[in-house]
């Protein structure tokens, strides 16, 4: 069985948007998760980005989680879903993502399951099985209900990516490129908001709370909050 040892990794010195690979900075693992998880930052509101393209939604495929059990993506409408990209090889920004959303998890607390779902989706189907994703998810106590780490073939996955208008690449050197955010799915299946790797933790959970009640008035919300920038 694989077992997976968290990387102790640097953190990149930035906030970007950019889904390509991250540049790094020297600064230890405390302070970059202490960063991230920071009370009181200002211009918090300049990390969430309205999505204002057309998508047609989650696709009509069914995906494999961390127990093996098969997900119909199809089965998470219903209630907001906060997304993810990783993969368990990845040195060091993977790691961070997910040590964020735990953070995120915890804002929510017993809302995650009942009202709202996670979902972290590897970007290298082709070497990350269920057994691995569920060593990873272990390792950074994510494993928790409510919160899958799905794989799947290839042709799959790059078909969920395209919904985000997203795509699986590599860097000159082979490595996997990464993803560096969040996606909040509204009820109906489609992308709403994208999060910056830097938003504060309360964020993505107020919003994905209120996305149950009202998506309508999440996105009229933050659209005025980047008016207001």
């Amino acid at each position: 069985m694989d077992r997976f040892k968290p990387y102790r990794f640097l953190a990149w010195s930035k906030p970007v948007r950019s889904r390509r690979s991250a540049s790094f900075s020297l600064i230890i693992f405390a302070t970059a998760l202490l960063a991230l998880s920071g009370c009181n930052r200002t211009g918090e509101e300049s990390v969430a980005y309205p999505i204002a393209y057309n998508t047609s939604g989650l696709p009509n495929v069914t995906l494999t989680d961390q127990y093996g059990k098969h997900v119909p993506l199809a089965s998470l409408k219903g209630k907001p879903v906060l997304f993810d990209f990783i993969y368990t090889s990845c040195p060091g920004p993977c790691q961070l993502l997910t040590q964020h959303m735990k953070l995120i998890a915890d804002k929510l607390g017993p809302a995650l399951g009942p009202k709202v779902s996670f979902v972290s989706v590897t970007v290298d189907p082709e070497h990350d099985r269920s057994s691995r994703l569920l060593n990873y998810a272990r390792a950074f106590n994510a494993n928790l209900k409510g919160w899958y780490f799905l794989t799947g073939s290839p042709a799959q996955i790059d078909e969920l990516m395209r919904g985000f208008r997203l795509e699986r690449s590599r860097d000159g050197d082979g490595e996997i490129d990464h993803v560096l955010g969040y996606f909040l799915v509204g009820p109906d299946g489609h992308p709403i908001v994208e999060y910056s790797q830097q938003v504060d933790p309360s964020k993505p959970a107020r919003d994905a709370e209120e996305a149950a009640a009202s998506t309508t008035t999440l996105i009229g919300r933050l659209s005025a909050d980047l008016r207001q920038l």
